[in-house]
């Protein structure tokens, strides 16, 4: 990885436009999450007003990016108990909050893209580390993740209490994803069953589906971690996606 850098969006504008295309492509086949309340109204803010803890590992050969962690500074008491079912949305929304600023003492780590054809090279794994290290420069005590499982699509029936109690054939941690956290030292503390909440009218679930809704009850969409609940009569469906709290202690 030589030949590769961080930076960060507040580096130039340029970059700043980079990271956003490649957010949007790694995400785009998931862009009903995209509709939370608090992705709506405080995700952008959270960019914008902490573009310098937005990581970027820059090839420098052709100065695109090539892998992103978003993260967000946070007072945190340090009470594992008091992390909330909310998860995503609840911190980013704490994150976005103006009068917190002067009591950060903790690092949100919000999510961490690489684009299918750089997958594989151990960015993602880089990524942890340099929020890692972002953490432990600005004096922060932990850092914690709402982690989203990658391969808790595949069986959305299953509850997340249970997923994540899975092993694979070597004892591991059955996710792929939860278990590169793990190597890297964090502590799963408890599931937050809302980390992402999507309530919106059926058309809008229709169009993400490819198909009709006739009666009330629960759903499939592809990618989501859990079904969504469909409410014929109110003409509405929810999506509350499970995460996993984690947390890094430095």
């Amino acid at each position: 990885m030589g030949r590769l850098v961080v930076r960060t969006r507040a580096d130039c504008d340029k970059l700043k436009v980079a990271a956003t295309d490649l957010e949007d492509a790694v995400w785009g086949p998931l862009g009903f999450l995209n509709h939370t309340s608090a992705h709506r109204e405080h995700y952008d803010r959270v960019l914008e007003n902490f573009a310098d803890f937005q990581l970027c590992l820059v090839d420098q050969e052709t100065e695109a990016p090539v892998a992103l962690a978003n993260c967000v500074p946070i007072h945190f008491s340090g009470n594992e108990t008091s992390l909330p079912q909310e998860g995503w949305d609840w911190l980013v929304a704490l994150g976005s909050s103006v009068p917190q600023k002067g009591n950060i003492n903790a690092l949100g780590a919000l999510a961490i893209s690489v684009p299918v054809d750089e997958r594989g090279r151990g960015y993602a794994s880089r990524m942890i580390e340099e929020l890692q290290q972002l953490a432990v420069r600005r004096g922060y005590a932990n850092m914690i993740a709402p982690v989203r499982p990658s391969a808790k699509h595949r069986f959305p029936h299953a509850a997340m209490a249970d997923y994540i109690a899975w092993k694979d054939a070597f004892g591991r941690c059955f996710d792929p994803w939860l278990r590169s956290h793990l190597s890297h030292g964090a502590e799963v503390v408890t599931t937050c069953e809302k980390s992402m909440v999507v309530d919106e009218h059926i058309a809008f679930w229709e169009t993400w589906s490819g198909r009709r809704f006739s009666t009330t009850g629960s759903y499939l969409v592809e990618g989501a971690l859990a079904p969504i609940s469909v409410d014929i009569e109110n003409q509405r469906g929810r999506y509350e996606e499970p995460n996993v709290w984690v947390i890094y202690k430095h």
